[in-house]
């Protein structure tokens, strides 16, 4: 399952850098990209996976920019 969603607050390129990297690693993606220009979040995970990758990617983006709302 593949989802797109908006970001809100403040994200810079090393943090965006960050986040992708550290969801990538999380069992069940296929693919992450977090991109501070768009401000957009993609995430691509196993369908029986995705809600509880997404809940450890919101974790994530709280831990590493703590400003960066992931929106739905």
């Amino acid at each position: 399952m593949r989802k797109v969603y908006k970001l809100d607050g403040d994200l810079c390129a090393n943090c965006a850098s960050k986040i992708e990297h550290a969801i990538g690693k999380l069992a069940g993606v296929n693919k992450a990209s977090v991109n501070a220009m768009t401000y957009k979040f993609t995430l691509d995970a196993d369908d029986a996976a995705f809600d509880s990758v997404l809940k450890q990617s919101l974790k994530i983006f709280s831990d590493i920019e703590p400003d960066c709302e992931v929106l739905a």
